[in-house]
């Protein structure tokens, strides 16, 4: 079941083309970045995880996610990936941009946003990671803004 909720959710998020070399100011949207966050699903939440084996922290999946799609290394700490980028509105969201939330203080939750209102992250000790819908009053009170990171082709 899960997986064949993981390869509707590719299709759905990446339609089924592929498209010329993009601007790297362009969103981090791409088949293999929406397959590395989605494939964390259901991965165990672990403070300081950066792996599925070991589990995943809020920063370690994004971190995680952007070295095994792109190459990039980013930052194991949610403030330090904040200021990674170009700033970006909501109304700019797009599939890669990194969302960040005020869950302790500035700052100290991040998550990818894979479109449609919907983000993936790694919420608390005792869960899993899993997707999220940023429109929840919760996530509404706490959104601190959203942070683009540029690709290279």
């Amino acid at each position: 079941m899960r997986c064949n909720y993981l390869f509707f959710s590719i299709l759905v998020l990446c339609g089924c083309g592929f498209s010329p070399p993009r601007d790297p100011s362009a969103p981090a949207h791409s088949p293999e970045m929406v397959f590395q966050a989605l494939a964390a699903a259901g991965v165990p939440y672990r403070w300081g995880g950066q792996s599925p084996e070991s589990g995943f922290d809020c920063s370690g999946l994004v971190a995680h996610v952007y070295r095994e799609a792109f190459g990039i290394q980013l930052p194991h700490n949610a403030r330090a990936q904040s200021r990674m980028g170009r700033p970006v509105s909501s109304a700019e969201l797009a599939a890669g941009d990194l969302v960040f939330y005020n869950t302790e203080r500035p700052y100290s939750h991040v998550g990818i946003y894979l479109g449609d209102d919907r983000f993936i992250h790694a919420p608390r000790p005792g869960a899993a990671v899993r997707v999220e819908n940023m429109r929840t009053d919760y996530w509404v009170r706490r959104f601190n803004g959203a942070r683009r990171i540029p690709i290279a082709d």
